[in-house]
């Protein structure tokens, strides 16, 4: 990776002034260590009439690898063979940036011990970046840079240039150009930029990079016409910490414009006496989804199907209106959890009549589930590998056949609005898959077609207006006229019916 700045001058004002400015000499080439390699400061020329400085970082692809794992899709990215195989250690990115910060911490501060009024003086800058990643293009690299007062010269770097049909890279040659603005100012410009042009990050994004923005982006980034987009991506789109960065990017424009301290401003909530509610948590979202499901349905004599450690089957024992529960479930493991969590041992004799804990597996037929009003399947597809599914269903749809029938499964395209969970990753370690809403509800159609239900889908949770909600369920009804299955038990599902 490497960066040039540049700056010209005259006798009475040097251009070796930038030696000064980022407390590195220019008869010096100083290298300097960090986590992933070494990071080289040196002048291919300093002259008083024109003076560039270096910033190399070679980067170690071993203590990438190493270093990254599990630290967000920058450093490591999701495919085994990207790990060993990317453009981290040739094309500007967080990795340069954060060496940037190190070796020019106080250049990026404004400080100059040795001549204290010299961080504050404007002069002709041109900065260079040969390689920069670019999502969206020269076209938003000009968006972010021109309303700071670059100018900016950003050439799309062909694919291969003996190929030209073959269209532009993600990368461009980047060259920024500048006269009234300081030293300081440039340098925090690019640490948040870079960046954000490449949308990822080597490490994981927590709530301190909030102040990182918000100190780096002080006197620019408040009214920057892309500053939702800038935080966004800085934030690698955690929402929570987007949403805080803004708030207090627009508590700082207020302040700004009135002439006052963002303290003065932000001085309504007492936290002693705040009564903000906590938010209801996704698995009580989902219980109620269902319990209000099977109650619109009329279903008293139901199935929990997957019935795990029984938080469902516990919640529909203090409702009265269901008279008989089967919980199902192939773990004994997680029978017995559920066994003490009812406390069957020591229940009423009434109350015990109306539940039953049964050991069996949904991928085969079986008699004891025929005859029942409604049947649940919260959370359980998921965990079937995909070839599996035409026995699931055959056995739920086509042999139990229950009037109604509820699926509940994650929607994949939520993910992205948990901050905890790393990109490409499931949100449990055993699902096999996650499916989109898209692919959720080709599938429930299918399943109704092929066994003669109807199907409607309802969300669960915040139904987010750009990727849904987190939890899709799928409610399905026995058609009135529908008299049988079009589907076919295998030779097993026979024999265990």
């Amino acid at each position: 990776m490497f960066l040039t700045i540049s700056t010209t001058g005259t006798p009475e004002r040097p251009a070796t002034d930038l030696g000064f400015l980022l407390h590195k000499h220019p008869d010096n080439a100083q290298r300097f260590s960090t986590s992933y390699g070494t990071a080289h400061v040196l002048y291919p020329e300093a002259t008083a009439e024109r003076c560039t400085a270096a910033l190399l970082l070679e980067v170690d692809p071993v203590a990438l690898v190493r270093r990254g794992k599990g630290k967000g899709r920058g450093g490591a990215p999701d495919a085994a063979l990207a790990q060993y195989v990317n453009d981290r250690p040739y094309a500007a990115s967080s990795l340069l940036v954060v060496a940037l910060s190190a070796v020019f911490s106080s250049a990026m501060k404004g400080q100059c011990a040795a001549r204290p009024g010299l961080p504050a003086e404007a002069r002709p800058l041109r900065v260079e970046v040969p390689a920069l990643p670019a999502r969206g293009g020269a076209g938003v690299v000009r968006a972010l840079f021109e309303p700071l007062g670059w100018t900016v010269t950003a050439e799309p770097v062909p694919l291969d240039e003996r190929f030209p049909e073959w269209g532009d890279s993600r990368y461009v040659r980047l060259e920024l150009e500048a006269e009234g603005l300081t030293v300081a100012e440039a340098l925090r410009h690019l640490y948040v930029l870079l960046p954000v042009l490449d949308d990822a990050k080597h490490y994981w994004v927590s709530s301190d990079e909030v102040d990182k923005l918000l100190r780096a982006g002080e006197g620019w980034l408040p009214g920057h016409p892309e500053q939702k987009l800038i935080t966004s991506r800085y934030l690698s789109r955690r929402w929570s910490l987007t949403r805080e960065a803004m708030e207090r990017l627009e508590l700082a424009r207020l302040a700004e414009t009135d002439d006052i301290a963002v303290e003065q401003i932000d001085n309504a909530v007492d936290e002693e006496t705040d009564t903000e509610e906590k938010p209801v948590p996704l698995a009580v979202l989902r219980r109620d989804a269902i319990l209000a499901a099977l109650h619109a349905a009329g279903a008293s004599r139901v199935l929990d199907l997957g019935c795990g450690q029984g938080q469902l089957v516990q919640a529909m024992l203090k409702d009265t209106r269901f008279t008989e529960i089967v919980g199902v479930d192939v773990s004994i493991r997680a029978l017995t959890i559920a066994s003490r969590r009812l406390k069957l041992d020591r229940m009423g004799e009434r109350q015990a009549a109306r539940v039953q804990l049964l050991q069996g597996s949904l991928a085969y037929t079986d008699r004891r589930l025929k005859g029942y009003d409604a049947a649940v399947l919260s959370e359980v597809i998921e965990h079937l590998d995909l070839p599996r599914l035409p026995a699931l269903e055959y056995a739920v749809f086509g042999s139990a056949r229950p009037r109604t029938v509820l699926v509940t499964t994650p929607n994949v395209e939520y993910n992205v609005r948990w901050e905890t969970l790393p990109a490409g990753h499931s949100r449990h370690g055993d699902h096999r898959f996650e499916w989109t809403r898209e692919e959720f509800r080709a599938w429930a159609r299918k399943v109704a077609e092929r066994h003669g239900y109807d199907v409607e889908f309802t969300p669960v949770g915040l139904d987010d207006p750009e990727v849904g909600p987190p939890t899709q369920m799928a409610v399905f009804t026995l058609a009135t006229n529908a008299t049988g299955t079009t589907g076919t038990p295998n030779a097993k599902e026979e024999k265990a019916a």
